[in-house]
């Protein structure tokens, strides 16, 4: 069996995290200003932007199992992910910078190609990096207590990612069309370093050199042997579903829902910063604050009744936000949205402590180290949600008579309005019910494997 027992030093653990900040940026801008990038500046109708962004994202999902195979199997001399992650931060960086640099000349089918083209290539960069990632909290520890603290720098860093997706980039685009190409040659080099950095911050880390030699359909058969796995990532699937509707709807929320009466004391913010980047704000702040907490409820409540917890409040948050839109207060919306990212932080943090103690499972039986497998699979369920979100939204909006621009607003019909509002709120509020029970029914086939230790 391969185990690892040497302690994790405050400064790897850190430096795991560190990667995510970057991930973290490309799932903001995939999640939220894609959508609203082709409807609200490129004129590009809703049910055709939401089926662009969806197609894209299919194609993602269908090259998770190579690339997580083919990093089991990798042989180099900086071990089997390395070379995955430095390359692929270098296409995924170039991706983003070429999904907001659509030339003002083409048509709508040219922008409809190049949006697509651009963004499948980020996906393939994403994915490059993202799923050795995922595989490397399986390789560097075995200690569950260890992975809740290192999944709370992860999301700590995750944060700052959210910040720059949701907020930085935003506040640099400026409202315009040139303005998001602007913002992504900004944000691009940090994507690469924080990456690298950590790369080079664990590169002393515990790490499985050996490639795997299992054939392709052996592995996922091992894999899929692993109910406890399977069942966390469907789950995980249903409750980034939920997530991801909220954020493909907000841009449109901070621009037809959301305003300012000028009256309360985050009014000179929201008009330097602009509603959808003071919100992104708040919310980082929020989650940052809460990231000890989570950790701590895990050890003290267990991780999935911590998870339940989290997501019980994060149900009651989103009913209270649909009675306040629309809202005119921003004071109001700011501090509710300092509690979704508290809330946000038992969603993002603790089922990613869960699955690497998962592995454990096949990995003591069956003496395989396919971390990459189980990495693949464990992002399959998000990126499923991530794809879908995007066509649901823009197929609920364009059932009800959204309109799309070019200028970054037009009047909208109310019945468009009450859809948007549904969507970001009830929607999600009953999806992550959904998630809840799933986690009950979890909770007691999880009974039968508790984690091992090293």
């Amino acid at each position: 069996m391969l185990t690892h027992t040497r302690t994790l030093s405050v400064g790897q653990k850190a430096g795991w995290g560190l990667a995510d900040m970057g991930i973290v940026v490309f799932v903001i801008v995939k999640q939220l200003l894609v959508l609203s990038f082709l409807t609200n500046y490129l004129n590009v109708p809703v049910g055709i932007a939401g089926l662009l962004t969806t197609s894209v994202l299919i194609f993602d999902i269908i090259t998770d199992p190579i690339v997580g195979y083919l990093s089991d199997r990798t042989h180099s001399r900086w071990g089997r992910r390395v070379p995955w992650m430095v390359i692929g931060a270098l296409i995924l960086s170039g991706g983003i910078i070429g999904l907001f640099g659509v030339p003002q000349s083409l048509s709508l089918l040219g922008t409809i190609i190049w949006v697509g083209g651009f963004f499948a290539l980020a996906t393939v960069g994403f994915t490059m990096v993202a799923i050795p990632y995922g595989a490397t909290a399986g390789e560097m520890t075995q200690d569950p207590k260890e992975r809740s603290t290192m999944m709370g720098f992860r999301m700590a860093f995750a944060s700052v990612g959210i910040l720059l997706g949701g907020s930085v980039i935003p506040q640099l685009a400026g409202g315009t069309r040139d303005g998001h190409f602007i913002a992504a040659i900004y944000v691009a080099p940090i994507i690469v370093l924080s990456i690298w950095g950590s790369l080079w911050s664990t590169r002393s880390a515990p790490r499985i050199l050996s490639p795997s030699v299992r054939g392709f359909m052996s592995t996922w058969l091992l894999v899929f042997k692993n109910k406890p796995f399977v069942i966390l990532v469907c789950l995980y699937g249903i409750m980034t579903l939920a997530i991801a509707l909220i954020t493909a709807g907000l841009p449109f929320a901070a621009i037809y829902l959301i305003f300012d009466s000028g009256n309360s004391l985050l009014s000179p913010a929201s008009s330097a910063l602009g509603i959808l980047s003071l919100l992104f704000a708040c919310f980082v702040f929020g989650s940052i604050l809460s990231q000890a907490f989570w950790v701590w409820m895990s050890a003290r409540l267990g991780k999935v009744s911590a998870l339940i917890f989290g997501l019980v409040i994060y149900i009651i948050l989103l009913v209270a936000i649909f009675i306040s839109l629309p809202s005119v207060d921003i004071m109001l919306i700011a501090i509710l949205f300092v509690v979704a990212g508290m809330t946000n932080g038992a969603y993002q943090q603790i089922p990613w402590a869960i699955y690497p103690d998962l592995m454990d499972i096949t990995r003591s039986e069956s003496g395989d180290a396919i971390e990459g497998a189980f990495s693949a699979i464990w992002l399959f369920g998000q990126k499923v949600a991530n794809a879908i979100a995007p066509l649901i939204l823009s197929l609920i909006l364009a059932l009800f008579g959204w309109r799309e621009s070019g200028e970054g607003f037009t009047d909208q019909v109310p019945e468009a309005l009450r859809a948007l509002q549904n969507s970001i709120t009830i929607l999600p509020a009953f999806i992550l019910v959904l998630a809840i029970l799933g986690l009950f029914y979890f909770s007691r086939y999880l009974s039968k494997y508790p984690p091992r230790r090293s």
